[in-house]
Order: structure tokens, then C-alpha cells, then sequence
């Protein structure tokens, strides 16, 4: 299987490309820092690519689909944090979160999409978030972010059922990996209050096992119990 992975330096991403990879699968590994992969191998792909950039992404997606080709299967994942009232995020802040969330993937798929209907087949497979369930206190725009990317996959479901492509939505809770590292929160370090990256990427391979047929429109991932420290807090 051939697959487009976006968000692959670190977190959730490496932990998808690793067990993919240990399977036999070839990966075109898209992320702003390419280096940071920490997996050397001959079935991995790294491209650098920065979804945010919407001004230069239409041309590097054009060149992109012109090398990669059809993929059998498109895991949109890459993704930052902010949190704070939202007085306290500049214009810009708003719309670089906001890009690099949901309008980058959106072009992403605009470019791919085309070729795997033409080939009526594939599976596109989105990696949401808990904040795409329900708004949050000094949420607002992180949380628009991943609403608006449920709102598309839901969306594309509904168009692509016919064309032989499967959308499938994958929203884990608090994960513990380096989204949190300028945050200035995370979950516990204790097992049984975060999910691992891991447990997203079995997720999703989960998804990509299945029969085309059998379609897992949406899952929820949660960690058995939800305790956040602050700072320097253990």
C-alpha cells in the first residue's frame, strides 16, 4: 500500500509511519521538519512541507500529486495547539492555526482527490481531536479548527460513498507527545490519563485493515480518566 502521511516528524505521525512501515507499506512522509523522523528507511519518503502556507501549497501540491501519483490511502494528521481567550491571539495567530488545522488539509485533499475518484478507490482518514466534540474554555479557535475538519470529513463521506473511497475520522483525547511541549499544560504522566501515540496509530491501522465495504465513519479515542498538570506540576 502506498500512503500520504501529513505531520509525520514526531507524535502521533511517527508512531503511524513506524507500524505501517514494520508492515510493508511505502510512505510519502509530508512535514515542515523532515529530519526530525527518526526512522531511516528505504520504504519512507520524506518531503518537506509546510500546510500553513497556503500562498506556495497549490504549486507544491501540483508538483507533489505529479511525483507521488494515486495514493491508496491519505492520512491527514499534522496539527498545532494554541489555547487562551481569544483576545489574547493576534489576527495572524488566528488564521496560521486555522491553516495549518483544516484550510491546509482541505487543499491537500483538493489536489489527491481527483486521482483517487478516478481510480475509484482508496481511503482518506482524518485525525481529529476531542475538541472537535465539544467547545472548550480558551478553546475557540483551536476548537473551530478541528469542528471545521469534522464538518469536512463528514462532508466527503457523503460525497465520496459512491466513488469507492472510504472517509473515516479518528478524535483521540489527550495524547502524551510533544504538541504539549509550549503549552504550558499536559496530561498525566500517569498511564491511565493519556493515550499514546501508539494507540492513534493502531487506530488507524485499524481503519486501513478493514473491508473497503465496512466503513468507521468516526472514533472516539479516550485515555480511562482525564487529569491535566500545569507548569511544573507532576
Amino acid at each position: 500500500m502506498r500512503l500520504v502521511i501529513t505531520g509525520t516528524s514526531s507524535g502521533i505521525g511517527s508512531a503511524t509511519c513506524a507500524a505501517l512501515l514494520a508492515e510493508g507499506h511505502e510512505i510519502f512522509g509530508l512535514c515542515r521538519h523532515p529530519e526530525k523522523f527518526a526512522h531511516d528507511h528505504p520504504r519512507y519518503h520524506p518531503t518537506p512541507l509546510d500546510l500553513s502556507d497556503l500562498k506556495r501549497l497549490p504549486r507544491r501540491l501540483k508538483d507533489l500529486t505529479s511525483t507521488i501519483g494515486t495514493p491508496d490511502s491519505l492520512v491527514c494528521n499534522a496539527g498545532a495547539g494554541r489555547f487562551g481567550e481569544l483576545e489574547q491571539f493576534s489576527y495572524a495567530q488566528i488564521s496560521q492555526l486555522i491553516d495549518l488545522n483544516f484550510t491546509g488539509h482541505a487543499f491537500l485533499v483538493r489536489a489527491f482527490l481527483p486521482l483517487m475518484k478516478r481510480a475509484g478507490r482508496g481511503r482518506l482518514i482524518f485525525v481529529g481531536s476531542e475538541a472537535a466534540l465539544k467547545g472548550s474554555q480558551k478553546g475557540a479557535v483551536y476548537c473551530a479548527s478541528k469542528f471545521a475538519l469534522r464538518g469536512f470529513a463528514q462532508s466527503l463521506r457523503a460525497e465520496c460513498g459512491r466513488t469507492g473511497i472510504s472517509v473515516s475520522l479518528v478524535n483521540p483525547g489527550m495524547v502524551r507527545s510533544a504538541f504539549y511541549s509550549e503549552l504550558g499544560f499536559a496530561p498525566s504522566s500517569d498511564t491511565e490519563s493519556h493515550l499514546r501515540p501508539d494507540d492513534v496509530a493502531q487506530a488507524i491501522l485499524d481503519v486501513l485493515k478493514s473491508r473497503p465495504e465496512a466503513v468507521a465513519d468516526e472514533i472516539n479515542l479516550s485515555p480511562l480518566k482525564r487529569v491535566i498538570v500545569f507548569g511544573n506540576e507532576s
